[in-house]
């Protein structure tokens, strides 16, 4: 029976992985955390984690490379196959996703109007770099890194510290990268890209201008591009899964 639920455990564990892939919270070429990360992120053992990627690999989703800059790397291409596992695991999860979506938004806006109300000098300046330097990052993975870090940046200017904690506890249910959002799959997150630096443009000078219901309002609006995502995600998933079984 421990062998049978070890396997069942790999293979959520597994499950969960392509579907971070496919919504674009690691995107195509990027290194993956390493193992000893992805363990509590994920909830699980290394050992789990370890079959995991191993299963990954032999699917042709992800890519080890040894030497200096060696690692796990997300595969430039993959097998349709593996779609029906995305597919599968929205089925199972999708009135869990629209929750936590939900959840997500309305703590972010909660904070982004904390922040327009208990802004510093020194937060204001933080925030501007760090907007400057989303604008700045090249396309992929180092503006998502950047993303990520302008949302603590506006996090923490509403210094309200159990609010902080709640939201990233919470998203680290919904995202293996969080704070960061999902960028979504090969062909959009450019387009995801524009929208947020847009959208982080105007959280931003709300919050600096002090105006605490239009940056909750524009907060709230902004992490709905998560649900809007896996709702793409989820289409596209369907659409392959049942061209896979035919």
């Amino acid at each position: 029976m421990a062998e049978t639920d070890d396997a069942s455990l790999v293979e959520r564990v597994t499950e969960r992985l392509i579907t971070a892939v496919a919504v674009g919270e690691f995107l195509p070429g990027t290194r993956l955390p390493a193992e000893r990360d992805l363990s509590p992120l994920l909830g699980v053992g290394r050992t789990t984690v370890r079959a995991a990627l191993d299963d990954l690999s032999t699917r042709g989703l992800i890519e080890r490379r040894r030497g200096r800059n060696g690692g796990t790397f997300v595969a430039e291409h993959w097998p349709d196959s593996v779609v029906v596992g995305v597919d599968r695991w929205f089925e199972a999860r999708w009135s869990d996703l629209v929750d936590a979506c939900t959840a997500s938004s309305m703590l972010h806006s909660s904070l982004a109007r904390l922040a327009a109300e208990r802004r510093t000098d020194a937060d204001i300046s933080t925030m501007r770099d760090r907007l400057a330097a989303f604008h700045a990052a090249p396309s992929g993975d180092p503006k998502q890194r950047a993303d990520s870090l302008l949302h603590l940046s506006i996090i923490d200017a509403a210094h309200n510290t159990a609010l902080r904690d709640i939201l990233l506890e919470h998203e680290r249910h919904l995202s293996l990268s969080a704070p960061a959002h999902p960028w979504g799959d090969r062909e959009s997150h450019r387009r995801m890209e524009s929208r947020a630096a847009r959208e982080h443009d105007a959280i931003v000078d709300a919050i600096v201008t002090a105006a605490p219901d239009e940056a909750a309002e524009l907060a709230r609006r902004h992490v709905q591009i998560d649900l809007e995502l896996f709702t793409e995600a989820r289409e596209f998933a369907r659409r392959r899964a049942a061209a896979a079984r035919d």
